[in-house]
């Protein structure tokens, strides 16, 4: 049964199951499948407990089962995660998710909400497209680029605005019979210190004085 590499929990049920240490640990050892009884020994936990977590992750999509199998006179359940990770969309939040409408549009916050709404639209649209059979069309760039000073960092986002806004007038269609909206975010932001070790990326003055 091939495990999916990433799933977005939209369920309050299972967002809270997988926040709970516990139900956590016994999801990343069901990476590959396993019983009760193989996980209790992977974590060291009495198999009852196990087993009753297992139930309750079960109950919530989040454990499928692989196949029943006779055990010493019983029948060994083995189960397997429904993926490799997850990451909790701000629907399961309900009224209290973030929402970019909501946050100062020049804040760092800003950012966090786009970001929080990209997972929730992208996973609602994954799941579709996985229902319907079909791919979902996407695009990512990821990249890193270290500044020289404000001053670049300022004239890189000035051409890089200019860009974006030439593309968009070049290739935007408001009639287009079939056409299709596309959401385009377009962002960055400084690299945790966890990041990188350059030692020449000490901070900006602007930061300093924060």
């Amino acid at each position: 049964m091939p495990v999916a590499d990433i799933e977005v929990l939209d369920e309050p049920a299972a967002a809270a199951a997988v926040l709970d240490p516990m139900r956590s640990r016994i999801l990343a050892a069901l990476r590959e499948p396993g019983s009760a009884t193989s996980v209790s020994a992977v974590l060291g936990e009495p198999r009852q407990k196990v087993n009753y977590h297992l139930r309750a992750l079960e109950a919530v999509g989040l454990v499928e089962l692989v196949e029943e199998r006779p055990r010493r006179g019983l029948t060994e359940r083995v189960v397997v995660a429904s993926a490799r990770s997850y990451v909790v969309s701000t629907t399961a939040l309900g009224a209290g998710g973030a929402d970019p409408s909501r946050t100062d549009r020049w804040s760092s916050r800003y950012l966090v909400a786009l970001g929080a709404r990209m997972v929730r639209e992208v996973g609602a649209l994954a799941r579709g497209a996985e229902r319907a059979g079909r791919p979902l069309a996407t695009l990512a760039l990821d990249t890193e680029v270290r500044f020289a000073s404000a001053a670049d960092r300022a004239a890189f986002t000035d051409e890089l605005a200019a860009s974006v806004r030439s593309l968009v007038a070049r290739y935007h269609d408001e009639s287009a019979p079939g056409g299709r909206r596309h959401r385009l975010v377009v962002a960055a932001h400084p690299l945790p210190r966890t990041a990188t070790t350059d030692p020449r990326d000490a901070p900006d003055r602007d930061q300093q004085e924060r």
